[in-house]
């Protein structure tokens, strides 16, 4: 039976690897499939991991529908055994509900792979959608660390170095580079206390206890 799968996990995770990594397995056992990406940091149509690797890609907008895409490509004679989706946090409710359909009905594997939630860890619709749908959803077991060391659970927005709350849900940038706009994956707890590597460098006393020690 086909499956819709949903690979998720914070930034830096390696989820853009294992994208690219079940496609070239896929591909090179016979298979031929498809790879779909939206709004990557390394622009429009393409696949980019943080390793290095890219990959072309067929880029996701809002009036894309996959159901007539794989319909179009079958019906040309073209082949279709799997599709690959990165990015798919920026897919919308609808672009899922389509790739259930291509699952269920057309027998197709489908491999999703994005955020859970954004930075004010609200979920994303797409990640919401398949969550609610995906037959498995699969936490990636390598994750990235906090700057205490802690593991990185949650996504944090920065500008300059210090944590926002507040903007539009979806905003391109990196955790690497130049730019105003970046983004840092915290411990639940320092996302809490929005304590960035960088304010914690300009700290010059230890982070203070959230309770007075004198009360107990």
């Amino acid at each position: 039976m086909a499956e819709l799968v949903f690979h998720t996990g914070p930034m830096d995770c390696g989820k853009s690897t294992l994208a690219l990594q079940l496609d070239y397995t896929q591909s090179t056992h016979g298979r031929r499939g498809r790879v779909f990406t939206s709004q990557d940091r390394a622009g429009q149509g393409v696949v980019a991991s943080r390793l290095g690797l890219t990959s072309p890609a067929i880029e996701v907008g809002p009036d894309f529908d996959f159901w007539r895409y794989v319909i179009g490509e079958l019906t040309t004679g073209q082949r279709v055994d799997y599709i690959v989706c990165d990015e798919a946090q920026f897919y919308s409710g609808e672009h899922i509900d389509q790739l259930a359909r291509i699952v269920d009905e057309l027998q197709l594997d489908v491999y999703a792979f994005g955020i859970l939630s954004d930075f004010r860890t609200r979920l994303f619709p797409g990640s919401q959608r398949l969550v609610e749908l995906a037959d498995r959803v699969e936490s990636l077991p390598l994750g990235p660390l906090c700057w205490c060391g802690a593991r990185g659970t949650h996504n944090a927005r920065t500008v300059d170095g210090f944590m926002v709350t507040e903007g539009s849900q979806v905003v391109v940038g990196d955790t690497e580079g130049q730019g105003e706009v970046r983004y840092e994956v915290l411990c639940r707890a320092h996302h809490r206390r929005r304590m960035t590597a960088t304010k914690a460098k300009a700290t010059l006393s230890p982070e203070p206890l959230p309770f007075d020690p004198e009360n107990f």
